[in-house]
Order: structure tokens, then C-alpha cells, then sequence
């Protein structure tokens, strides 16, 4: 019999929650803009996060850190966007570490664990992305050629956000040539590269410039030379290692559009009172209020997914189905929010001032990352519900 599952309602971890809107309170719209239109990291932020320890929240206490429960690091997550501000410069120094936790050995725990948790180290990039194979990871070119005490690497990532940012790497490329493996999946093996040591040495890193300002770039291997060490968990078995941690990172991840979604919805019922054309507020208008009432049920649908997403890591339990659901809904209503509230204050959304089309703009990048909306259906398709493979 499966045990049933036990999910908290209404605002949960109320303390947490405060800290974050403490912080935040600090790092207005203004903050956020000027930075957009510098295309700039927001170091203030993220150090101020790291010294409140909420970036070392899913790291065990005997590692240094908080040792909170996957929904607890979502909650932080989810402030920061409710609050106005952008998680992403963060995010990836709280789940990146996992495959470390999960997979690494006694001696890389013991190294980078502790200051990665101390904020002394930051481990923010994560190369898997490549120009020729998108998500169809088992096509990246990058290889890891084993000599002697070392591998040579060569080969190129996009997409890799933070690279510049970022103290460490965690890399994904090819140990097995693919037409040497029995299994598409097989021959790949993840590195944990000290980026602080490698650019210049044969990494070289060039910034992306791109719609949301989300520090992405593309990296460059060219006969870099890294410790055989570095290898995290077992050779050839690097994409299964990455991959079990994915429903984590898809969980984390949805929590930034729920807290999008509040906080299109929250603007967009306060101006629809305070806005008044033809003599009343334009909230008293059904076309105003039924596309934000829509977004609020979307939003609430898809938090309370997510809640049992989490729940499900959190025992145990398979929850890719749920993982996936999570983030395809709350993409969606964080979209439809953005939508209501771009609707709601017609012109005046595209002032910048507003900080309407700076969230706009950051929320639609969650249809597309870090999983498309189109590969999750996929996803449902085949593994939920019994369709013929589509790829």
C-alpha cells in the first residue's frame, strides 16, 4: 500500500519567507533596472543572499549547510520573484552542488562542500548545452580524452549562464566515443573544473548578449587540461548522475514562476483599483478582471502541483511525472499573469518604471528553460500516458 503523501496549504515556512523579503526590500525595482540596462551581475544580491545562508540551503548541516527540504529552498525561490527581483544568478549555486552530494567522492565532499556552503566558493556554471545538439544531450560534441593523470578536453557550451561568475564548473562531455557504446546514454562523464584555473589555460569564456540579462555566455574548450580527479562519480555514467538531479532542479526552478505569477497578479489588482477611465476604476470592468482572475486560478493550480512535487522528492517517491506537470504549469500561469497584467496597464506596461516588461521578458524564458514546454509534453505523453515514442 503507498503511503499517502502530506503537503502543507497555505504560506508555508513563514520564517523563511520574511528573511527573503527582508533581503529583497533592499534591492528595489531600481535596483533590478539599472542593472538590466548595465546587463550586469548583481553582486550586491547574491552576497547578500549568501551571507543570509539561503544559498546553502539544501547542503547538509555536516557539509556546512542548512539542510532544508527541497520545498523550503523553493520557498526562497519563489520571494525573490514575488518580491519583484530575479533568482537566477542564484539558483544554480543551490542544486548544482547536488550532483557533487550525490555522486562525489569522500575527498571532492570534504574539499568543496564546506565552501561552496561558506559562499567562499561559487559553483554556478553548469556546461551541458551545446551549439549542434540542444537538448538532445546524448549528441554533444565535447570530448574528455583521458592522459595519464589528466584529461584533455576540447569542444564548446552555450547557455552557460554565470560562466563568468562562477568560481567552478560542473561539465558534461563525452569520455566514449558515441559508435564505441551500446547505449546513446553511455559515455558521458561529468568534471567538477576549477574555472579560476582553466580560463586562459584553454577555456575562454564570451559573454551572450541576450533579451533577458541573465549573464549567459559560451565557453570554449581548446586542449584544457584538467585533473583526472576532477571526475565526479563514475566514468561513462556522467548524464545518469546529472539526471537524477533534474526533478530537483525542475521543482526549484518553477517555484521563480510562482512567485512571477503572484507578483503579476498582485500589480495588476492594484492598478486595476487605483486606475480610473470613464469615471470608475478599470477593475470594475469584467474584461479586466476575468483574464487576472483566470491567472490567480492558474497560479494556485500549479503551486499546489509543485507542493506534491515536492512532497514526492522529499519521500522518496518517483515524481517525474509531477516534476514535469510542475513546471509545465507553472511556466504557463507565470505567462498568462505576465499577459493579464501587461493587459491591465496597457501603455504604461512598457515604462520601464513599471517594471512590468523587465519581469515580462524574464518569465516567458521559463516556457523555454531549463526544459521546453514541448519536450514536457513529450514527456507526458510517452511516460504518462502510453503514446509511441515521438523522438
Amino acid at each position: 500500500m503507498t503511503e499517502p503523501l502530506t503537503m502543507t496549504l497555505g504560506e508555508d515556512f513563514p520564517e523563511i519567507r520574511e528573511g527573503v523579503r527582508r533581503i529583497c526590500a533592499d534591492f528595489p525595482g531600481a535596483y533590478w533596472r539599472e542593472l538590466d540596462e548595465r546587463e550586469a551581475y548583481p553582486s550586491e544580491f547574491v552576497q547578500a543572499m549568501t551571507d543570509a545562508g539561503f544559498l546553502s540551503a539544501l547542503i547538509p548541516e555536516e557539509f556546512g549547510g542548512a539542510g532544508l527540504p527541497l520545498r523550503a529552498a523553493g520557498v526562497i525561490l519563489e520571494e525573490v520573484h514575488a518580491c519583484g527581483g530575479n533568482a537566477g544568478a542564484t539558483h544554480a549555486q543551490m542544486y548544482t552542488m547536488g550532483t557533487v552530494l550525490r555522486h562525489g567522492s569522500p575527498a571532492q565532499k570534504a574539499k568543496y562542500l564546506p565552501e561552496i556552503a561558506a559562499g567562499r566558493l561559487r559553483l554556478q556554471a553548469f556546461g551541458v548545452t551545446e551549439p549542434t545538439s540542444g537538448t538532445d544531450t546524448t549528441q554533444l560534441k565535447t570530448r574528455a580524452v583521458r592522459d595519464g593523470d589528466h584529461y584533455v578536453v576540447n569542444g564548446q557550451k552555450i547557455w552557460t549562464s554565470r560562466a563568468l561568475y562562477s568560481d567552478l564548473m560542473l561539465l558534461l562531455a563525452r569520455t566514449t566515443p558515441l559508435e564505441q557504446v551500446k547505449k546513446r546514454t553511455e559515455g558521458l562523464s561529468v568534471f567538477l573544473v576549477d574555472m579560476r584555473e582553466a580560463v586562459g589555460n584553454g577555456m575562454t569564456i564570451r559573454p551572450i548578449k541576450a533579451m533577458i540579462n541573465h549573464n549567459t555566455t559560451e565557453v570554449f574548450f581548446d586542449n584544457l587540461r584538467i585533473p583526472a580527479d576532477t571526475l565526479v562519480g563514475t566514468e561513462g555514467q556522467g548524464l545518469r548522475h546529472i539526471m537524477d538531479g533534474m526533478n530537483a532542479e525542475r521543482i526549484l526552478v518553477s517555484h521563480e514562476s510562482i512567485g512571477d505569477a503572484k507578483w503579476f497578479v498582485r500589480t495588476a489588482v492594484k492598478y486595476a483599483n487605483e486606475r480610473v477611465v470613464f469615471g470608475r476604476p478599470i477593475g470594475q470592468n469584467q474584461g479586466i478582471q476575468f483574464p487576472i482572475a483566470k491567472a490567480y486560478a492558474q497560479a494556485q493550480a500549479a503551486e499546489l502541483m509543485l507542493r506534491r512535487a515536492a512532497a514526492a522528492f522529499e519521500a522518496g517517491l518517483p515524481c517525474g511525472e509531477e516534476a514535469n506537470l510542475g513546471k509545465l504549469l507553472s511556466a504557463e500561469a507565470a505567462w498568462e499573469a505576465g499577459e493579464a497584467c501587461m493587459q491591465t496597464h496597457g501603455g504604461f506596461a512598457y515604462a520601464r518604471e513599471y517594471d512590468i516588461e523587465r519581469k515580462w521578458r524574464e518569465a516567458r524564458v521559463q516556457r523555454t528553460a531549463p526544459i521546453s514546454t514541448n519536450l514536457i509534453l513529450s514527456y507526458i505523453a510517452e511516460h504518462v500516458l502510453g503514446l509511441p515514442r515521438s523522438y
